[in-house]
């Protein structure tokens, strides 16, 4: 039976960018679990990759479908964006899987499949570095969102609390100072040990 290892961390810790560097590998022959989010596409984005960029009408039909197995809402300085999982190509009978997730959305993935089908990976980074990566990236954006930048590097902050992360079961807590290659090793020796 395959397992489902989700990547946690603050905006900007660098889940994204490891996950990646994992697939790029792929020792495990995971497959990418990919979120869906109603909020618009950023300069560089493509559909399907980094995520389903869909109508909230859309959003709203998967939901009466009970397709959803977690949902979080952002209300930005921009309207309400929708980030979301469905439950569709997901067979842990064939495969293992891969994604980036929030806390709350690891409750919910434990919900629907059990704690023992998840492996949760917390990438931790210095918030001097982290906001420094996620002003840089959002400067590179057509119009960029600096408010929408601060709005959630302050909700980071309560959202992974000490308090917060200690009521999940957390596999591993990983530091990621910036050394992808060491980073990606330590997520590979966890790997080895869970798959």
């Amino acid at each position: 039976m395959g397992k489902i290892v989700i990547c946690l961390g603050k905006s900007s810790s660098g889940k994204d960018t490891i996950m990646r560097e994992i697939l790029k590998e792929n020792k495990y022959n995971l497959q990418k679990i990919t979120l869906s989010t109603t909020r618009p596409i950023r300069f560089g984005e493509v559909h399907g990759n980094e995520y389903y960029f869909n109508t909230e009408e859309e959003k709203l039909e998967l939901e009466k479908q009970n397709k959803i197995i977690e949902c979080r809402s952002y209300n930005t300085q921009h309207g309400v964006w929708h980030y979301y999982t469905t439950n569709q190509g997901i067979d842990l009978s064939i495969h293992s899987y891969i994604t980036v997730n929030t806390l709350v959305g690891l409750d919910k993935f434990i919900e629907y499949y059990g704690q023992d089908k998840i492996i949760s990976l917390l990438f931790e980074m210095d918030d001097g570095k982290r906001f420094q990566r996620a002003l840089d990236r959002e400067g590179m954006q057509e119009n960029p969102k600096y408010a929408e930048l601060c709005r959630r590097f302050l909700a980071d902050s309560e959202d992974f609390s000490e308090e917060n992360i200690k009521r999940r079961p957390i596999t591993e807590r990983i530091s990621n100072e910036g050394d992808l290659e060491k980073t990606v090793e330590k997520v590979n020796k966890i790997l080895s040990m869970h798959l």
